[in-house]
């Protein structure tokens, strides 16, 4: 998600094996414009490509054993909506990864508590989480847990001066 031209959707789309696809999703008509000109100079058949809105990236329905989010999490303005709506696109046991930069969302990164919150909030469990010091970012890795929450039933989050995060 947040696909852009393509950088990750091409490695993506080399690494998914002889049955798999990689369907790129942006808001940006422009972005998908380009991406859609590199599929087909580049030949890329493993991959398709769909234009998302802000609040719903539009993924079918139990479709995807891996949700990709590389540095576009912090961008997402209801991160709610966003993250209630793509969660019917994952199959079962399906994961969504994010990579990001760990420093405030008005500086565009995100805390890795406050996205854990976030993620939480939605009915997301952390299953795996690592810093990369070195780019100030990290990768953490999540599975939706339980039924999906009802959004009247989701609680915001807020990230506190001592760095923890709470659900308000």
């Amino acid at each position: 998600l947040g696909a852009g031209e393509g950088y990750y959707t091409v490695r993506l789309a080399e690494r998914v094996g002889a049955k798999g696809r990689v369907l790129a999703v942006d808001i940006d008509p422009g972005a998908i414009q380009r991406l859609g000109q590199r599929v087909e100079r580049e030949r890329l058949d493993k991959v398709s490509i769909k234009t998302g809105l802000p609040e719903n990236p539009r993924l079918p329905e139990a479709s995807f054993d891996r949700v990709f989010m590389v540095h576009m999490y912090h961008e997402v303005a209801d991160p709610y909506a966003f993250l209630w709506n793509m969660r019917p696109g994952l199959k079962p046991g399906g994961q969504v990864i994010v990579v990001d930069v760990d420093r405030p969302t008005d500086k565009h990164g995100i805390p890795p508590a406050l996205l854990f919150c976030e993620m939480g909030a939605v009915g997301f469990r952390l299953v795996q989480f690592v810093r990369k010091p070195e780019l100030t970012g990290y990768s953490a890795q999540f599975e939706a847990v339980g039924p999906r929450p009802e959004p009247a039933a989701i609680k915001p989050c807020k990230l506190g001066a001592d760095g923890t995060a709470v659900q308000r």
